[in-house]
């Protein structure tokens, strides 16, 4: 199984209802396209550390798990995710950082 996993980071404050729908809305374009075995989605757990990220900080946490390199493709080609990314981009925007990897443990 490969493993994508998304640190999502909005540019400004995005409401609590907002970011579980944004959420929801991953997961439900993912599930439809049948490219995913598993999926899970957590919120960034703040500290007072998180004031000198020298990058940005997180929002939220996103993890695909996938068969294969094949699937890991389609996903990006999932119908309807250019029209998520868009719509949610125009709204809130925000920046993505990603890993493909192995199971961590």
């Amino acid at each position: 199984m490969i493993h994508h996993t998304m640190i999502v980071s909005f540019d400004g404050d995005i409401p609590d209802s907002a970011l579980d729908q944004y959420l929801k809305d991953i997961e439900d374009v993912m599930r439809a396209s049948g490219a995913i075995q598993t999926f899970a989605a957590r919120r960034h757990i703040r500290v007072p550390a998180d004031d000198h990220s020298p990058v940005f900080v997180a929002s939220a946490v996103v993890q695909l798990g996938l068969a294969d390199v094949d699937a890991l493709n389609a996903s990006f080609a999932a119908p309807g995710a250019a029209d998520l990314i868009e719509r949610w981009q125009a709204e809130y925007p925000y920046r993505v950082v990603w890993v493909n990897h192995e199971a961590l443990a």
